[in-house]
């Protein structure tokens, strides 16, 4: 399995889960981070055995955005991956899931600080679960910065158009329960559990026909600028092959024995 020094990476059944891990800075997105989640997403698309795909963040944090720091122009760690940053420069908007949708489902797991860039890779996953002591934001404005990583196209098709533009012109932090209710997320958990729900929604996932969960996650994207008739015809596209797949008469005939389908891909 790919990974480096600030990402982790680790299988929990067909499950893959990738740990943003530089505590010490609230998971700041630096350069070995960003490699790593890149080369993680690109890792869950090309294994089969991978079914859903779970983003978190080590020492209590999600991710507090972008190394400001190293914005200041001090510097960033990991030079040795910038050869990877010069051969592919949009990696980093790739790897921040602006430039990149995984064909598996993506479900965040937020505890602690989920702030600008934080909360821009957020609205790149598709399911999303916070602890209770979890915050949430986007802060540039007040830094005199842009939210450049999505948020300004993103936030008003995710959440009502007045909440949206409420978080990106204000730059106020939100807490976990105030981001359920406009939409942001959808589950608040106990504090320190985030992750443990989020693997469960994987499980749930997991279950589920894999070429028949591929093919739903396209279709609600492709869909979502189209009108309601060139919508329906694409989710026709995307849905009639399914039911050609041995998946689906392995679904329907389980269903008929009583027991628990076994999908192959197929």
């Amino acid at each position: 399995m790919v990974g480096t020094e600030h990402l982790t990476v680790e299988r929990h059944g067909a499950t893959l889960v990738l740990t943003m891990n530089r505590p010490e800075a609230k998971n700041a997105l630096s350069l070995p981070l960003l490699v790593g989640l890149h080369d993680g997403w690109l890792e869950a698309d090309a294994d089969d055995t991978v079914r859903s795909i779970v983003l978190t963040g080590a020492g209590g944090d999600f991710c507090a955005g972008m190394d400001l720091k190293a914005l200041a122009g001090k510097g960033m760690a990991g030079d040795r991956y910038r050869d990877r940053l010069k051969a592919d420069p949009d990696l980093h908007w790739k790897a921040m899931l602006r430039h990149h949708r995984p064909r598996k489902p993506v479900i965040a797991a937020v505890e602690g600080h989920c702030v600008a860039g934080g909360t821009e890779i957020l609205q790149g996953t598709d399911i999303r679960v916070a602890g209770a002591g979890a915050t949430f934001g986007l802060f540039e404005v007040r830094r005199g910065l842009f939210p450049i990583g999505g948020s300004t196209v993103r936030l008003p098709r995710q959440i009502p158009r007045t909440h949206a533009l409420e978080m990106l012109l204000t730059g106020r932090p939100y807490s976990a329960e105030e981001a359920a209710r406009i939409g942001l997320v959808g589950h608040v958990v106990p504090t320190g559990t985030a992750l443990d729900k989020a693997l469960e929604i994987a499980g749930q996932i997991n279950a589920c026909g894999p070429l028949a969960v591929e093919a739903v996650k396209a279709s609600v994207y492709e869909t979502a600028a189209l009108d309601e008739t060139a919508g329906l015809a694409a989710e026709l596209a995307r849905g009639w092959p399914v039911f050609d797949t041995a998946d689906a008469k392995e679904g329907a005939r389980a269903f008929a024995e009583k027991r628990p389908p076994v999908y192959r891909r197929a």
